[in-house]
């Protein structure tokens, strides 16, 4: 399924897949080295780490090849009227304003007001207009929010 990513998203995905490639491979190849020249394998704790290690990053490798060759990115639309990705959206509720930026599942970060698109308020916000409103059950309750600027 394909995951929509910022451009800056995309770009930092694909550096980390770079050192994984690079720095990562090597260590591990080094740590494997060095893990060998202990001797007897069926006992090496060392080794049985290290290729542990090496499974995790290669398919960690192979997820982020994935979401990169699946990835859609998504553009700042010239008129921006409705809530997109990358959005800022300022709210109102019973409880006062807050501000959330919508944003890829891999820079969600709710303690710092970012959530997904994917997140249930993420869905309910995305291409509401200024004026909108939506209502949320959360653990409290429900919070109805009315969408108040879009930047």
């Amino acid at each position: 399924m394909p995951k929509y990513l910022e451009k800056e998203t995309l770009e930092k995905l694909k550096k980390k897949l770079e050192g994984l490639k690079g720095e990562g491979r090597k260590d591990i190849a080094k740590r494997l080295e060095k893990a060998v020249s202990f001797g007897d394998l069926s006992e090496n704790a060392a080794y049985q780490q290290a290729k542990e290690d090496k499974d995790m990053l290669e398919r960690e490798i192979v997820e982020l090849e994935k979401k990169i060759e699946e990835a859609i990115v998504v553009k700042k639309p010239t008129k921006t009227d409705a809530v997109y990705i990358g959005a800022k959206v300022d709210l109102e509720s019973q409880k006062g304003k807050n501000t959330f930026k919508i944003v890829d599942p891999e820079e969600s970060d709710p303690t710092n007001s970012r959530i997904s698109y994917d997140s249930p308020l993420g869905r309910l916000l995305l291409n509401k207009k200024k004026g909108d409103s939506v209502e949320i059950e959360t653990p409290a309750g429900k919070i109805r929010y009315k969408i108040i600027k879009i930047s």
